[in-house]
């Protein structure tokens, strides 16, 4: 099983969403290991390494990204990953409580793997984790 283990990078930096996140893998039994990052340039650095071995593994990866942060907006990283040779396939699926339609256009034009805002209540957040994690299980994540 352990070559289904994906490497998650929660971007994010409002740390009730962090523990939620947290929370909710717990509930459904998800235990893919989590790293996080507080804005983007934080999520880059991680990511490349920056001329050191990447924080994350190069394998197996999957960003959660919020949108709205300090320092570097998800958009923003977005365009960065995107141009990136190494990062630029790096799967993407965007969480936020932007109901903006010129974010989720702006999302989808940087090729994200999904945009899904944020559940008000813990249980809609544990049902959309677990079927989240559903869906990465099928994906055939490089």
């Amino acid at each position: 099983m352990q070559e289904r283990v994906i490497n998650i990078l929660l971007v994010e930096d409002d740390e009730v969403d962090v523990m939620n996140v947290k929370r909710a893998f717990k509930k459904v039994n998800i235990t893919n290991p989590i790293y996080l990052a507080g804005n983007g340039i934080e999520a880059l650095k991680m990511l490349s390494g920056n001329g050191q071995p990447p924080q994350i593994p190069a394998q197996r990866r999957l960003v959660l990204l919020d949108l709205n942060m300090p320092k570097m907006g998800g958009i923003e990283f977005l365009q960065k990953l995107r141009s990136d040779p190494q990062l630029r396939t790096t799967p993407v699926v965007v969480m936020t409580t932007s109901n903006q339609d010129q974010d989720r256009v702006e999302a989808y034009k940087l090729n994200v793997a999904g945009y899904i805002l944020k559940p008000i209540t813990f249980t809609n957040f544990v049902e959309m984790m677990a079927a989240l994690n559903k869906y990465w299980i099928l994906c055939e994540i490089p």
